[in-house]
């Protein structure tokens, strides 16, 4: 099944548009979880266990594993994902852009080691950075777009010369020559829900990645309303922080499970307010 099949059935059977990101910072761990040498790892199923009914993916950051040299810690909760909920996309947020043969090897580390349904890439150097990846058919690769960050427009809003902005650009790209086998996606912030329409406006049904929502601050209502396709799907819509440190207490799994039902009940709200 390639990642856009797998994400169309995970959109439908779910019935969410959620996705829950994994940044496990262990400071904010629950204490009896800070002297665990597999704290990393035991949190992160936790949290998988209590979300994964409200949601339609996971989005591990490999920096906060590569930061605790837990590599090997998020093998195993791609391992577990895949075992326990093969029907849920896993999502690498690697950002990655480079070019020739270390394309290559960051485009094995993502679909080799960690068997990732998708990973995020930046098309900075350009078309022959994302080669690597658009060549595993199956595979998803989500393209930075319109960030969700306030820095995002230092380069984003610059204009090409038909006075087009480098984000729409990137955007009529990832449309017109690197989807030919439906794997694109685009990373857009809730946080600028007019840029969200105006890159659904270009680039049609394809998927958007939408990180901003909870502790970023990003409206539900208006990325919903920006950002859905006819159907009503279309969107990855990410919470990390506001989930998965929704408690630090003995209820961590309670409050994380309680606080993505509640964002997948505002995003239904909001997507049956569209009919």
């Amino acid at each position: 099944m390639t990642f856009h099949d797998k994400l169309l059935n995970a959109w439908n059977t779910s019935n969410s548009l959620l996705t829950v990101g994994l940044d496990p910072d262990p400071v904010r761990f629950p204490e009896h979880l800070q002297n665990s040498p597999d704290a990393i790892l035991e949190f992160c199923l936790g949290i998988i266990d209590a979300t994964a009914a409200y949601a339609c993916a996971f989005k591990p950051q490999i920096a906060y594993f590569a930061a605790h040299r837990a590599e090997n810690q998020l093998e195993a909760i791609c391992t577990y994902l895949r075992t326990h909920y093969p029907h849920l996309p896993i999502i690498l947020d690697a950002k990655r852009g480079d070019i020739g043969s270390t394309a290559e090897q960051y485009a094995q580390e993502a679909f080799d080691r960690y068997q990732a349904d998708a990973v995020t890439v930046n098309p900075y150097m350009g078309t022959d950075s994302l080669a690597p990846y658009l060549a595993r058919q199956d595979k998803g690769v989500i393209v930075l777009c319109r960030t969700s960050n306030p820095g995002g427009s230092d380069f984003q809003f610059m204009q090409t010369a038909d006075g087009t902005p480098i984000y729409l650009h990137v955007a009529s790209m990832a449309a017109e020559r690197w989807n030919n086998h439906k794997q694109c996606a685009l990373v857009v912030g809730a946080t600028f829900p007019e840029e969200i329409a105006r890159v659904r406006a270009r680039v049609g049904d394809m998927p958007l990645l939408i990180p901003g929502i909870g502790a970023q601050g990003g409206d539900v209502n208006a990325t919903v309303k920006a950002g859905a396709t006819t159907d009503g799907t279309g969107m990855m819509i990410n919470s990390s922080r506001a989930i998965i440190y929704a408690s630090a207490g003995a209820n961590w799994q309670q409050a994380a499970e309680l606080a993505a039902r509640q964002t997948r009940d505002a995003i239904n709200a909001a997507r049956a307010l569209l009919n």
